[in-house]
């Protein structure tokens, strides 16, 4: 979270304090900055957002909570069923002797048993049916024998007084938080509003982001392919990258290389929205002007990230006409920009937004094969995992690892993630993973 020693601090200083580089000037070549350095920089320069938005719970998925929900009654709100059985008072049980009720009644979900039950009587009750008065046990039908249409017998020892019941508030308690500021709304969540008989809740309003693709050489799709031009892929990743966080896109297209559409891009982009993202134009060879005029609109700092994929990258904030914007400037390469926005701006732009628990949770897992990997950098192996006969995960890698090869994410379920100062994998060594089910 962002504290009031670092609200006001310049990106420069906070550069400086926590990495010992400035790294702010756009021809500036500092030494690398450890994943966790940059991650940490980008955390406490960035602060949250603080509008927000009413919204039914039907439009809530994937929204951040912008204030705790406490609940305005107990759920369940009586004592009731947890089985289709029999309801009795549990106290005469007898452990060494079969014990016998006679039925007097029966109490179904929605249709309570109208009366009280005395001892040595019980009633038919259904799942989820309200206890009747005088009664603390169920005991199931399969556990039962009913002889004739008036009594059952349970034999000693099935079942123990209070037994399959369910008790009032046992799920939520009246005046309880049923759900906490900064979470994002899961499809059990929405059960649990619904249970609650809450139809709205505050939530924070979606971040506005910007994206363009920078290159002479790139092209949209529908377009003709000149000789030496691609396909622009970048674009439609981020697009469902972002969907995926459910933020509002404004899509800019493809800049060519020119410094006056690139400073007007960048301005729009600026005045419209609440983050700024690019790729391409950010390595320290780019011969364009892309990094340049990012510095000349605000502070931007130009780092060189001791990863692999994504080591060139852009950070700051950006300033146009009393407007301003946070900036992220990615690598041109589609593996690079898409393990960049993982583990840069989907922390980020979670973090603005008030989210708890951005951080990717780790997985251990066997890695099946050597891995190359050289130290003093974090390294992102795209991957396959998969249960082994004992029911374990292992893991191998899909290929070629180049940061040039989108089917390498295509064909993975996970990424490996590989330390700061992790040596070579050996097969067997264990590694640890982060899934894409949810991520991509």
């Amino acid at each position: 979270m962002i504290t009031s020693e670092t609200k006001n601090t310049s990106l420069n200083d906070l550069i400086h304090r926590l990495s010992g580089c400035s790294g702010a000037h756009p021809h500036e070549h500092p030494r690398d900055l450890s994943v966790n350095k940059a991650q940490e920089i980008i955390a406490q320069f960035i602060q949250p957002i603080h509008q927000v938005e009413k919204i039914g719970i039907l439009q809530a998925l994937g929204r951040i909570l912008a204030e705790d929900v406490i609940s305005g009654m107990s759920v369940p709100a009586h004592d009731n069923s947890a089985m289709d059985g029999y309801a009795f008072a549990g106290d005469a049980l007898s452990e060494t002797d079969e014990s016998t009720y006679r039925i007097v009644g029966a109490a179904y979900a929605g249709r309570p048993f109208q009366g009280s039950v005395a001892e040595g009587e019980c009633v038919r009750i259904m799942t989820g049916a309200v206890m009747p008065d005088g009664c603390d046990t169920v005991v199931p039908i399969e556990l039962s024998d009913q002889v004739g249409d008036t009594q059952i017998k349970i034999p000693a020892g099935r079942l123990q007084a209070g037994n399959n019941r369910r008790r009032a508030g046992e799920d939520l308690a009246i005046g309880k938080t049923a759900l906490r500021k900064g979470k994002r709304i899961r499809p059990a969540d929405l059960g649990l509003l619904a249970s609650l008989g809450i139809a709205e809740i505050t939530v924070q309003r979606r971040l506005r982001v910007a994206f363009f693709s920078t290159g002479d050489e790139l092209r949209s799709l529908n377009e003709p392919l000149d000789v030496g031009c691609i396909y622009d892929s970048n674009r439609y990743t981020l697009h469902a990258m972002l969907t995926r966080l459910g933020c509002e896109l404004i899509d800019m297209g493809v800049v060519k290389d020119d410094p006056i559409l690139l400073e007007s891009c960048f301005r729009n982009a600026t005045e419209s929205a609440d983050v700024v993202i690019t790729t391409g134009g950010v390595s320290v060879g780019d011969a364009d002007y892309t990094r340049q005029i990012m510095s000349q609109l605000g502070e931007v700092a130009s780092w060189s990230i001791a990863m692999r994929p994504g080591r060139p990258m852009a950070f700051g904030k950006l300033n146009s006409n009393g407007k301003s914007a946070y900036l992220f400037g990615l690598p041109g390469n589609p593996v690079a920009v898409m393990v960049t926005f993982y583990f840069f701006v989907k922390q980020a732009l979670l973090h603005m937004q008030g989210a708890e628990n951005a951080t990717p949770i780790l997985v251990p897992a066997t890695s099946k094969f050597p891995i190359k990997k050289r130290p003093g950098r974090t390294e992102y192996q795209r991957g396959i995992v998969e249960l082994n006969a004992q029911g374990e995960l292992e893991v191998s890698i899909t290929g070629s690892q180049g940061s040039g090869i989108l089917r390498s994410m295509s064909e993975a379920n996970c990424m490996i993630v590989l330390d700061h100062d992790h040596n070579e994998v050996h097969a067997g060594d264990r590694v640890k993973l982060v899934l894409f089910d949810g991520l991509i």
